[in-house]
């Protein structure tokens, strides 16, 4: 709880179609445990090497386990964090962590065109966050709350249009 009182966290957006593939590996990992499992319990090593089919169904069980393991971390644990007393922002994909300073970020874009929210660093580096439409502000608002000097700009969609008229 204090770990959540201290940083702000926003979950990632996934789509339907990610979260549809998600159950879909998750139900197809699921069927492969319980056929490993069935023709484990059916067949036992009654083979002519049991070695080998004692390791085939340990790589299955493993491997059917380890699919859902990692997918349920990425529905579980995707999201990015602004904690401001460390003057940070971690971002999570699953079990893929990463830490940027907040004191490194030269600029903040949100272009309405694109409807992409882009945090850039001063080596030239961005990310772009992936997190609820309605979340832009209050995720750029954690930022400049611990860095007020970070220049923040939405690119509009009529600026873009003219833009490209203009080009």
């Amino acid at each position: 709880m204090l770990y959540n009182l201290v940083m702000k966290i926003f979950k990632y957006k996934f789509s339907k179609l990610i979260y549809t593939l998600i159950g879909i590996i998750l139900a197809l990992s699921a069927a492969g445990f319980a056929i490993t499992l069935w023709q484990a319990i059916d067949f036992g090593t009654d083979t002519a090497n049991p070695t080998f089919t004692i390791i085939r169904y340990a790589l299955m069980f493993f491997v059917t386990v380890a699919l859902a393991v990692i997918l349920i971390s990425l529905l579980v644990s995707s999201y990015y964090a602004v904690d401001g007393d460390g003057r940070t922002i971690k971002t999570s994909f699953g079990f893929i962590k990463s830490v940027y300073k907040i004191d490194d970020i030269d600029m903040i874009s949100l272009d309405r065109a694109t409807n992409k929210l882009t945090v850039v660093f001063k080596n030239e580096q961005f990310i772009v966050i992936v997190v609820k439409e309605s979340w832009y502000e209050e995720f750029v608002q954690a930022i400049l709350d611990v860095n007020p000097g970070i220049e923040y700009n939405i690119r509009s969609k009529t600026s873009a249009d003219n833009d490209e008229k203009n080009a």
